[in-house]
């Protein structure tokens, strides 16, 4: 079995654009019935924590694997990341373990490629795009959206201070795409086409109000319910890259309180394009998309002799 660590999993992710290919076409899959994957179960040792693990299947490629991660709001104040996590990538074949990876880098990665794969099926080339939070998300972010072609987001975060950080560190390993600070969440959402959501998980008083986004904006959150809340979310058309996973986590009190239910795919919303008004576009994550970005940095690992090797 290879094990890698974070620095690998950098080092062996294929060019950004080709990960976005990747995961569209896993969602198609998954919402046409050519994936296998279960409802994830959730776990927890502590109230306000939770642990996932996400099983995958993907039949017609012959690929096989699981992540388990466990997300803790308290951990920062720890030092410690809210998110970690392990995938392990099967054998599709023999069932076999064939490599083990840290989550952390990945999960940042695959959520910002879902994201990418909708900005660029489902809003105009040239689309104003707007990011709520300044954190590990927003940068992967960032950086899909550069290699998407966008030359400037406009960020709001809570801290001033994290925007500066955040386009500092653009301008290092994204430098074709400018970050504009915005001058209030407000001045952010307003007239923009996309408005991606990466708060942190569980804030009850950031839900953006009805009037401020446009009739016709896409709105992507990524932070559950924390800034597009039910009310918000009641005003246009909902999609999720699962609905049926998505009705499960509307029954856990706290995460998509008084949520309707999601009554689009977003794998068909990518082949057919985009429904007309405001259109959110709740992806909570599915194992599929961990799986395919997982196999590729696993066979570029392997051409490259990256990781340690090890006998089970």
């Amino acid at each position: 079995m290879r094990i890698l660590t974070d620095a690998d999993v950098r080092a062996c992710l294929p060019p950004l654009v080709e990960v976005v290919d990747l995961v569209a076409d896993a969602l198609t899959a998954l919402a046409e019935g050519r994936a296998d994957v279960p409802p994830k179960p959730t776990v927890r040792t502590s109230p306000g924590m939770f642990a996932n693990a996400m099983p995958a299947a993907y039949p017609e490629r012959g690929l096989l694997g699981c992540k388990w991660i466990s997300l803790v709001p308290d951990n920062p104040v720890r030092g410690l990341p809210t998110a970690t996590g392990v995938m392990v990538v099967n054998d599709g074949t023999t069932g076999m373990p064939s490599a083990l990876l840290p989550a952390a880098e990945l999960t940042a990665v695959r959520t910002a490629a879902v994201t990418g794969a909708c900005v660029r099926a489902l809003a105009p080339p040239d689309a104003r795009v707007a990011f709520l939070g300044a954190g590990v998300q927003a940068a992967s972010h960032l950086r899909v959206l550069e290699a998407l072609g966008h030359e400037e987001v406009h960020v709001w975060a809570r801290r001033r201070e994290a925007v500066e950080t955040l386009a500092t560190r653009t301008r290092e390993v994204a430098p074709g795409i400018r970050v504009v600070p915005s001058a209030s969440r407000e001045a952010a959402v307003r007239d923009a086409d996309v408005v991606i959501t990466g708060l942190s998980i569980g804030l009850t008083d950031m839900a953006i109000p009805v009037t401020w986004p446009r009739e016709d904006a896409l709105l992507l959150p990524i932070d559950y319910a924390s800034s597009v809340d039910a009310r918000l979310a009641d005003t246009g058309v909902l999609a999720s890259d699962d609905p049926a996973q998505f009705a499960a986590v509307r029954e856990v009190r706290g995460k998509l309180d008084g949520y309707p239910a999601a009554t689009a795919w977003t794998g068909h919303l990518l082949r057919s394009g985009r429904p007309e008004g405001r259109l959110v576009v709740s992806n909570l994550g599915t194992g599929i998309t961990d799986l395919v970005v997982a196999d590729a940095v696993v066979q570029r690992a392997e051409a490259a002799g990256a990781g340690s090797v090890v006998d089970l």
